[in-house]
């Protein structure tokens, strides 16, 4: 079943969409962090991409897939249905990260947000000794390295800006692996009810 059928991404042809979401999706692998991880979580998976294919490379891991949508939930549940260590979580973040609080090795997230707003999602989830890695461009990645109130609302957090990896999953393209350490506990106040990272982003 393609992705196209299911309207899960704009990009039209097969060719242009392996290119830009599966290769873009493993070339995760090149961190030690992912591949080395025990438990992944990957927050508003959306069409799969990366968790998906995280899950059906990494299959030593415990693959976790966050997704709100109904309907793509539903598809995520179809097309993990041959990956026993993937898991489908049809919920919120913020619901989630109350139940199994602080309990993934590695959080990652790929065209979720603003800075602010998936670090917040992505540290109640994140053990302390684990990491958030997120898909970004060269621009975002530069600007939330610098932004001093990026990195006041990352050590509130309870994160410390890792490394970044710049990648090309394909060519022409310009894409940054963005990596935030979990060095703290995150505060109880977190995660804010659902929405409240976007409509007010720290920092």
């Amino acid at each position: 079943m393609s992705l196209e059928t299911q309207n899960l991404t704009a990009i039209d042809g097969i060719a242009q969409g392996v290119d830009r979401h599966l290769a873009d999706s493993i070339v995760g692998l090149v961190l030690d962090e992912i591949r080395g991880a025990a438990t992944i979580c990957d927050i508003g998976s959306g069409g799969g991409f990366p968790g998906l294919v995280l899950g059906r490379m990494c299959r030593n891991a415990r693959v976790t897939l966050v997704e709100s949508e109904r309907a793509k939930a539903k598809w995520l549940v179809r097309a993990a249905a041959d990956s026993p260590n993937v898991r489908v979580v049809h919920d919120r973040s913020e619901h989630l990260a109350r139940r199994e609080r602080e309990s993934f090795d590695v959080v990652t997230a790929r065209a979720v947000g603003a800075l602010p707003v998936v670090l917040e999602l992505a540290a109640p989830l994140t053990r302390v000794g684990g990491a958030a890695v997120l898909w970004r461009t060269v621009a975002e990645a530069s600007q939330g390295q610098d932004d001093a109130h990026h990195l006041e609302a990352a050590q509130t957090l309870g994160f410390r800006h890792g490394a970044t990896a710049d990648v090309m999953p394909f060519h022409g393209a310009t894409r940054c692996l963005d990596v935030w350490e979990k060095i703290d506990l995150c505060p109880d106040k977190f995660p804010r009810r659902p929405g409240m990272a976007t409509k007010r982003p720290l920092g």
